[in-house]
């Protein structure tokens, strides 16, 4: 990336473009998407860029890995049209779903601890744990739709009884209910949930589901050091506007 601008030095969309590793074509968008202010033209109608427009793509681009594209590109759009206050709203908001994820993994890491005895199961007492769907949908605070949605998708595996045709759940499954449940808080996808309860029925304990609480973790850290680069830069942005 080159250095910052000198006050009154103009590039080029090519120069801008290159000197943050982006094509032209991704400079204009982002002008007009709001991203970036609109650009001067010289008289024979070409784009050329300033300082400001370096100080917002550079604040754009930082922005982006912790507040999303989409978000990144509401801020950016709001400071350029002079909407501020509203453009802060949105940085709080991010923070705010921040706190609200690091509050979902406590609470899956509690449920892990809660979790931690019924992580291999005795086969042979688990019948007289069993429940029917709509007891381990009370149980979970979900539908009885839901555990047949999560059955489709290989995260539950009840059986059926053979006089009534009922989905009976043993200790095995109401363990994967509960997982499954907790994850799904936590944002997972169906199809990222699976996979873990797979390998925790292999390994027969929680390990692999705790490496991928780590990395939950990990990731919220990172996201949250982004968002520091992030208004560090929109910062110097609204400074450079004034």
């Amino acid at each position: 990336m080159r250095e910052k601008l000198q006050s009154g030095e103009r590039l080029r969309p090519i120069d801008l473009a290159r000197g943050h590793g982006l094509s032209t074509q991704a400079v204009r968008n982002y002008e007009e998407a709001g991203i970036l202010p609109a650009a001067d033209r010289t008289a024979h109608g070409y784009r050329t860029y300033t300082a400001l427009h370096e100080g917002a793509l550079r604040a754009f681009l930082a922005l982006v890995p912790g507040h999303g594209h989409r978000t990144a590109t509401s801020i950016m759009h709001a400071v350029n049209e002079g909407a501020v206050d509203e453009a802060l709203r949105l940085v709080d908001e991010s923070h705010a779903q921040l706190l609200d994820d690091r509050r979902t993994l406590r609470a899956v890491e509690s449920a892990l601890r809660d979790l931690g005895p019924a992580a291999a199961p005795d086969p042979a007492a688990a019948r007289s744990g069993d429940v029917f769907i709509g007891v381990l949908a009370q149980t979970l605070g979900i539908r009885p739709a839901t555990l047949r949605k999560w059955e489709r998708a290989g995260l539950v595996r009840p059986r059926r009884d053979p006089l009534t045709g009922y989905r009976v759940y043993d200790e095995a499954d109401v363990r994967d209910a509960r997982l499954a449940h907790q994850l799904r808080r936590g944002g997972y996808l169906l199809d990222r949930i699976a996979p873990l309860i797979a390998r925790v029925r292999e390994a027969g304990g929680l390990e692999p589901l705790e490496a991928a609480l780590r990395d939950w973790r990990a990731r919220l850290s990172a996201r949250g050091r982004a968002m520091l680069t992030g208004a560090a830069e929109l910062e110097a942005y609204l400074r450079a506007r004034g």
